[in-house]
């Protein structure tokens, strides 16, 4: 379905253009594929991140350092400072962290049961994967076959030192449920998309 969606791909729909010749000549006004360079590569149908992973570290021959992201979750992150950041570090890996959004409440109690607190996860200070990545490329050397990214080798990572969380309180938000998929479309809709910056919109708190 990708594949086709890119193959298939017609930029009148998205970019103006000056219809001619009875409708058999389109000039466009604007085009946003002309610089595009994709390479698509089948990672397997049941292989974990770690591996999929992997499976494209060929096609990254010479470069330096790369991003990587889960495809599940939308934000308005400025990713030039998550980049500028980790740039500047010594670390291998680095992952946007944020709070949680789900609707939970985080319990305290004692061995008794006696609860102690409660509160809503997001006010908990707890913060979680957000999906997006920076590497460098010696992160392969941390893979080993059958490793799931955030399992062994993020471990390894942490007990060098060289993981570093990139925490972000602007708009972030996953798409696992239907009724994420609703909100989700329900913004798009409604013209007020955050994580749609290549319009110009402002960003969120850094």
């Amino acid at each position: 379905v990708i594949k086709r969606y890119f193959l298939e791909y017609n930029e009148a729909v998205s970019n103006d253009f000056v219809l001619t010749g009875a409708g058999r000549q389109v000039s466009m006004l604007k085009t946003d594929i002309e610089d595009w360079r994709i390479t698509f590569v089948d990672t397997g149908l049941n292989s974990n991140i770690g591996q999929r992973l992997k499976a494209v570290e060929k096609h990254l021959s010479g470069e330096h350092m790369f991003l990587a992201n889960y495809t599940d979750g939308l934000t308005d992150l400025r990713l030039p400072d998550m980049i500028d950041r980790f740039k500047h570090s010594d670390a291998v890996g680095s992952f946007l962290a944020v709070r949680p959004s789900a609707s939970f409440h985080v319990v305290q109690h004692e061995q008794s049961g006696r609860v102690q607190s409660i509160g809503h996860v997001g006010d908990s200070g707890l913060r979680i994967n957000g999906g997006y990545f920076v590497f460098r490329r010696t992160i392969f050397e941390y893979l080993q076959p059958g490793d799931d990214l955030v399992e062994a080798p993020f471990h390894r990572l942490i007990a060098e030192g060289k993981l570093l969380a990139y925490p972000y309180d602007g708009f972030w938000a996953c798409m696992d449920t239907f009724k994420e998929r609703q909100l989700l479309e329900d913004l798009y809709s409604s013209g007020t998309a955050p994580w749609m910056v290549w319009n110009g919109k402002e960003t969120g708190s850094r």
